[in-house]
């Protein structure tokens, strides 16, 4: 592939070179091939222009996964205009706070969340438009409900003879043009606008092309992660798109079930995911069959043991469609006993690490070079810096600096400013080391750390991974209530059911981990008491969970 200087560049090239191979398809749903694509890109511009939309006017998109809405946001980055996408499980009146804050001049929405909300009061939109297709839910400008009225004629009149590859020419954009304004929905309860410029896509999208050269046009990708958040926006539909792949799009809430049926129709060779979808496949579906004794016996015998572990990785892969050549892991790190046994059988995974704020990059490094517990090195075009007199040994705050950085937090000086140092370096609000070699290792969030009694840093994350590594625990957060521990922990009362356990006995196996615990751990940060929650933990869309929720 062609090395293109912008991101707009590699769209465009991608439509006009696989103009007869599928692009976009709903699983189970509708499919477009990149000349329909291209087609409904030029008609949304149309739309745009007749509706006097200018470039760096913002346009919001929030629904589920579709090819609609991959389709709408490319409309909108190749036109100019900045994309706001939101997240669709937001609740209502977030929804209206954030189209209100970004300024949205048109507004993509699916039309169950477009009912729930107050569309008079939405201060600037000039109309709403249902991402299903296209068709205009509501609108106070003339122009745009004749545009929308008039898009095929005015599409004819733009292309009488016939649409083709050589229509397909986009507006030159700056690589410091705001492109997209993403707003993080972390697990610290406030949303903040954070800008990205195409300088900042075209880097995580020229490091996918030259790191990722697996994948080639008419391969297949599930898309599974939200499109609405930087993960899944870049590296399961931009990167992807631009090398000319076929992306499926989970449309429902992905279950585990349509996963599977997923990978197994349409055998990818890369699947990007966050911890908890392999830590579940390893936990249910192969660490029991490793519990039977005469696996445990097999398993310390030579030649067999290393028969065992091929076989085991093979049936792996046949579960995530037999193609496989690498699986990314994101979002989070990954639990140390299945990350242990995913290294022991060489299954292919690594672990990455980025945030939104870097759109969404910082570190990767390919499965055959990463480290256990680490989570790659820096990217092309990106620098970070441990502050710490030792960064080997002793951890530290996680600055960056780089192409993929945010220019800031849209309307929001002030939190800008804190991000920043006056050398340009972003406070990533990460706990981390970094070896002689380059490998980052992160150990917690620097608003997570708790100070002990005689002022030890305290990094809950890691023992939450111990706890949850015990057994019945589903998750945990660990939390400080009046200078003492205590660990929330949520169980696995399905597989405790299964086994006939109550819940007397459940609780009585929490207090026994919490015992066999604490021995492994330094006396400052052992658990001084538990409580057991009925339900999961609230989340974020990328599975971290909202540890704010829980923390008095």
């Amino acid at each position: 592939m062609e090395v293109q200087d912008n991101l707009v560049s590699y769209i465009e090239q991608s439509l006009k070179h696989n103009w007869e191979l599928l692009a976009l398809t709903d699983f189970k749903g509708q499919s477009f091939q990149y000349r329909d694509v291209a087609r409904k890109v030029a008609k949304l511009h149309l739309l745009f222009e007749n509706a006097d939309l200018r470039p760096g006017d913002k346009i919001a998109l929030c629904g589920r996964n579709s090819a609609q809405w991959a389709i709408a946001a490319l409309a909108s980055l190749t036109y100019g205009t900045v994309t706001v996408p939101i997240l669709h499980d937001f609740k209502p009146d977030n929804v209206h706070h954030l189209v209100c804050h970004s300024e949205a001049k048109l507004f993509f929405v699916d039309s169950s969340i477009w009912e729930n909300l107050d569309h008079e009061s939405m201060c600037d939109i000039r109309g709403a438009v249902q991402i299903s297709d296209y068709s205009l839910l509501f609108s106070r400008s003339k122009k745009l409900t004749h545009a929308r009225e008039n898009l095929n004629r005015l599409f004819g009149d733009k292309y009488p003879e016939r649409f083709t590859p050589d229509d397909v020419v986009y507006r030159h954009m700056e690589p410091d043009d705001l492109a997209v304004v993403n707003y993080t929905s972390g697990s610290t309860g406030f949303s903040k606008g954070v800008m990205l410029s195409y300088r900042s896509l075209w880097s995580n999208i020229q490091f996918s092309i030259d790191g990722l050269n697996f994948l080639k046009p008419g391969d297949g990708i599930v898309c599974m992660l939200p499109l609405a958040h930087m993960f899944g926006f870049a590296f399961e539909f931009l990167h992807p798109f631009v090398k000319g792949c076929h992306i499926s799009f989970l449309t429902r809430t992905p279950s585990p079930k349509i996963i599977m049926d997923a990978f197994a129709q349409v055998h990818p060779k890369l699947v990007i995911t966050v911890p908890l979808v392999i830590e579940k496949i390893v936990k249910t579906k192969v660490f029991p069959m490793l519990d039977k004794p005469l696996m445990k016996v097999l398993m310390h015998v030579p030649f067999v043991d290393d028969k065992l572990d091929n076989a085991i990785r093979e049936k792996l892969i046949a579960a995530f469609g037999g193609q496989l050549k690498e699986l990314i892991i994101g979002g989070a790190g990954l639990n140390k006993d299945v990350e242990t046994f995913l290294r022991r059988i060489h299954f292919p995974y690594t672990v990455g690490y980025g945030m939104t704020e870097c759109g969404p990059l910082i570190a990767y490094a390919p499965w055959s070079e990463n480290r256990q517990g680490a989570c790659g090195r820096a990217v092309d075009r990106m620098h970070v810096r441990i502050d710490s007199a030792d960064p080997e040994h002793i951890p530290g705050l996680i600055w960056v600096k780089g192409d993929n950085v945010m220019q800031g937090y849209y309307k929001n000086s002030e939190a800008t400013k804190s991000s920043f140092d006056s050398d340009g370096w972003m406070n990533t609000g990460d706990i981390g080391q970094l070896d002689k070699d380059g490998f980052i290792y992160i150990r917690g969030r620097d608003k997570n750390m708790i100070l002990g009694p005689s002022g030890q840093n305290i990094y809950p994350e890691e023992i939450e991974q111990k706890l949850n590594n015990m057994p019945y625990v589903a998750e945990s957060i660990v939390v400080d209530r009046d200078g003492k521990l205590i660990a929330l922990i949520y169980p696995d009362i399905e597989t405790a059911s299964r086994q006939g356990l109550s819940m007397e006995q459940i609780d009585a196996q929490m207090k026994d981990n919490i015992d066999k615990l604490n021995p492994e751990l330094p006396a400052y940060s052992q658990i001084s008491g538990y409580k057991i929650y009925s339900e999961e933990f609230e989340k974020t869309p990328k599975r971290s969970i909202k540890r704010y929720l829980y923390q008095h």
